[in-house]
């Protein structure tokens, strides 16, 4: 034990302290020194990144904007001496919590469409649609798999049979509000109750979609910096 504590002693006297920017490191031949890295600034919209480029608030060298995600975007500094970038600004989109793929009650779907998703001629018809459907015992549901015939009012008080209009071409908020949401197709299914649902048909293409966006947006408001070589986007 006591050939251990000296050997431990000893070590430690071969430590030395070195300042590395601005903050204080202990040395030893089995460390490493990291080099400090900084903590990303967290915002939610693209115009928030594109102040903060646009003034360089850091004074910091040719960054790269890398669009992750539809949700998610990063400015990156280039490589420091420990062959690692930072993450000096992290943009994450805030979006409503819609329920794709399960059935809810028509008031309910009917609240989310207005709620969360751009008015369109399609998100007009469906709400229509869902605001007027009456279920009655008998035959109110006719559908072949493909394509569904309900009853609904068309007037104070008579009813018809109407088609449900499939696919339909929504656009629910699912990226930054800085850009044009982007259109995807779904399928609109009814089940007794009445009851609603919305199913993707577009295969995650709407992803791509807004990523494109994003970068598009990015290259028109940081025309200037994209020029002169400070900024750098990537998707």
């Amino acid at each position: 034990m006591i050939k251990e504590a000296m050997q431990y002693i000893a070590g430690l006297a071969n430590k030395e302290i070195k300042e590395v920017g601005g903050q204080m490191f202990s040395t030893g031949k089995l460390e490493e020194i990291n080099e400090p890295t900084t903590t990303a600034l967290k915002v939610n919209t693209l115009s928030a990144m594109v102040t903060y480029l646009k003034e360089n608030y850091d004074n910091v060298a040719p960054v790269l904007i890398h669009v992750v995600s539809e949700t998610d975007v990063r400015v990156l500094s280039t490589f420091n001496r420990d062959k690692r970038r930072n993450v000096l600004i992290n943009a994450s989109a805030v979006l409503p919590d819609i329920r794709f793929e399960r059935f809810m009650d028509v008031e309910n779907f009917n609240i989310q469409l207005q709620a969360c998703f751009v008015d369109s001629l399609d998100r007009a018809a469906v709400l229509k649609l869902v605001g007027n459907v009456k279920e009655e015992t008998g035959n109110t549901y006719a559908d072949d798999g493909v394509t569904q015939q309900v009853t609904a009012k068309s007037g104070v008080a008579s009813l018809e049979k109407v088609i449900v209009p499939n696919p339909v071409s929504l656009k629910p908020f699912r990226t930054f509000i800085d850009i044009a949401q982007p259109e995807c197709s779904f399928v609109f299914r009814l089940q007794s109750g009445p009851s609603a649902a919305l199913f993707e048909a577009d295969g995650g293409a709407w992803k791509l979609q807004a990523m494109a966006s994003i970068k598009e947006y990015l290259h028109a408001e940081l025309g200037k910096e994209v020029e002169s070589g400070f900024v750098t986007i990537i998707a």
